[in-house]
């Protein structure tokens, strides 16, 4: 059986950690490059076509979107939140991560206590890009014993077979996904309630590894 999310909702977006909601429940950090496909990606792990709504402009929402959660697995719920972060890339001066990402932005990844994951989404067509690979230097130097990061590629249906097998050998830790195809949701669920909740069902084959 695979874990699926039944309930997904708005709550609220925060400026900083100061506004932002208690932290009483695990969180899901979602972060990546402006254009990525964020939003796309979240409605598409909760089938909620506009529950995350993209930006005409890349890089204008600078606000923290909180969205709770609610998994349905082996008859037992299992609540998590989401947590949509600013996407970063399209700052004109980009000198170091302070300045492309905004301090208080700092400010909520290094301290926001819940935080259990951190999901980074990547281009699968630029994986080598410069600012990703500072901002996951960046994570692994302050990330906790009880959090995990996990490299996410989107827009996988892009690349040809030869192309994506390159690319799973040089990142054979990540995910592949495409929103398009609805290929690799089921392995981001399985990551997702395994680090969480310690639910570890053996996967055998999900779509994403057929892709």
């Amino acid at each position: 059986m695979i874990p699926r999310i039944v309930e997904a909702n708005f709550i609220k977006s925060a400026q900083s950690i100061a506004d932002s909601l208690p932290e009483d429940m695990s969180e899901v950090v979602f972060l990546g490059r402006s254009n990525v496909g964020k939003s796309s990606t979240l409605n598409g792990l909760t089938q909620r076509k506009n529950l995350a709504k993209s930006s005409a402009t890349p890089g204008k929402t600078q606000l923290i979107n909180f969205f709770e959660t609610r998994y349905l697995y082996n008859e037992q719920s299992y609540p998590v939140r989401f947590v949509d972060l600013p996407g970063f890339g399209y700052a004109k001066v980009s000198k170091s991560l302070k300045e492309v990402w905004q301090k208080n932005l700092v400010e909520f990844i290094q301290h926001r206590v819940s935080i259990r994951l951190f999901i980074h989404l990547r281009d699968a067509r630029h994986p080598h890009a410069k600012i990703d690979d500072d901002v996951e230097a960046y994570i692994l130097e302050f990330i906790r014993p009880d959090q995990k990061y996990l490299t996410v590629f989107t827009k996988i249906d892009k690349l040809n077979q030869k192309e994506r097998n390159k690319l799973k050998r040089e990142f054979p830790g990540s995910i592949t996904l495409s929103n398009l195809k609805k290929n690799g949701h089921d392995r981001v669920h399985q990551t997702i309630l395994q680090t969480i909740f310690g639910v570890d069902d053996s996967p055998k084959k999900t779509e994403e590894d057929k892709a």
